[in-house]
């Protein structure tokens, strides 16, 4: 029996790990949870697992998550925190083997340090840790001989098809696929005007805000490269991005000796989440099953950098390292968010974050303080630039 800590357990990754923990109760158990404010999916998610902790992101939640429990006659109500602390307790617990890092954005980072400082496997759906403090989390996580274990469909991918090769040597490139997003043949002109609805309308996937827009923009694929540049040891150069409308082929490893390794499956994210829960063993899924039938085309393309400048911006912060990468993200959340608000169009977005890259210094990280006061240094300054790139 593992015992599974969700940092997020309300968001999409979560959910859909509390699916694989119900189809496998025989090998899981959900011990701590945690979510933003939605307590009524809390309080069910409470029923269901009977976790010994659970946090949510403010005390006012905290109170009303106290109430509704009570109210819902639960007997066994788990001791209740909040905010950072609650996250850190949560991904801390001595009963916690594995943590799923499922948060959005740097909210889960510290959370996710201080489980690898306490020495538990991560089961790692959140990019920004990696973007945001890849090699303080890499350095850490050697120190402490933990597993990083990728959630993410793409990295899951590769980590699969990686084990096919005995060492790092005989890797020529990764691959990273891209279903392109619900933008793929609209015009550099179009992409100004895009609304709000049309970005959040993903051909593929049924994820967050910030994700579906990252996704339209092609800034997710940016820090998918600069998270499999610090899951995998492999430098920028030899890790590639190609859209793969069909989103079928989700990673593909090329050898040195001209062989090509791919992973395929269903568009599920229970495959990769129960892959990396169950690792180094695969166990039997709840029914998903690959439709041959339906595989009838795979077409794979360059991504355009010019309709899509935000992949580019991603290179070149992992190219110049240090705090680029973090600057790069906190610096699209705050774009992001003024999209989704109305603030900004579609095409400010990659506008405001290579504005933000080109002000703020690099820093070598020490610390986890130092990581986060980068962060907040560069979404202050992406917001004060925000007048700028507004409609």
């Amino acid at each position: 029996m593992k015992r599974i800590g969700i940092i997020g357990s309300t968001g999409s990754i979560g959910r859909s790990c509390l699916k694989v923990i119900d189809h496998n109760r025989e090998l899981f158990q959900a011990v701590s949870l945690t979510g933003g404010e939605n307590v009524a999916l809390m309080t069910e998610q409470i029923r269901s697992e009977r976790p010994a902790y659970v946090a949510l992101a403010t005390e006012q939640a905290a109170k009303k998550l106290r109430e509704s429990l009570r109210e819902a006659g639960v007997n066994s109500i788990p001791e209740i925190g909040f905010g950072t602390e609650g996250m850190k307790t949560a991904a801390t617990l001595p009963e916690v083997d594995i943590v799923l890092s499922a948060t959005v954005g740097v909210a889960g980072l510290e959370a996710t340090y201080k489980a690898i400082q306490a020495g538990k496997t991560i089961a790692l759906a959140n990019k920004e840790t990696m973007v945001a403090a890849g090699e303080l989390v890499t350095t850490l996580a050697r120190e402490k001989k933990v597993e990083l274990l990728p959630v993410d469909s793409e990295h899951s991918g590769v980590h699969q098809c990686l084990r096919a090769g005995r060492r790092k040597e005989e890797v020529r490139r990764l691959v990273l696929t891209a279903s392109g997003g619900p933008f793929l043949r609209t015009s550099k002109d179009e992409l100004e005007h895009v609304t709000v609805e049309q970005a959040l309308r993903h051909p593929t996937w049924n994820m967050g805000s910030r994700i579906t827009i990252d996704s339209a923009t092609l800034m997710n694929k940016g820090l998918e490269v600069i998270e499999a540049h610090w899951l995998f040891g492999f430098s920028p150069e030899q890790i590639e991005v190609k859209v793969h409308p069909q989103s079928t082929v989700h990673s593909l490893v090329e050898f040195i000796d001209g062989s090509i390794v791919a992973q395929l499956s269903v568009n599920d994210m229970q495959i990769p989440i129960q892959y990396a829960l169950t690792y180094p063993e695969r166990t039997a899924s709840n029914g998903n099953r690959f439709d041959w039938s339906k595989l009838s085309v795979l077409e794979f393309s360059d991504p355009d950098t010019e309709r899509f400048p935000s992949l580019k911006l991603a290179y070149q912060a992992l190219e110049q390292g240090a705090s680029y990468p973090c600057s790069l993200n906190a610096a699209d959340e705050v774009a992001v968010a003024a999209f989704l608000e109305r603030r900004i169009s579609f095409g400010a977005i990659p506008r405001l974050v290579k504005d933000v890259l080109e002000r703020m210094p690099a820093r070598k990280f020490q610390s986890m303080e130092d990581v986060m006061e980068h962060d907040r240094s560069s979404r202050e300054l992406a917001r004060r630039l925000l007048t700028r790139h507004e409609n």
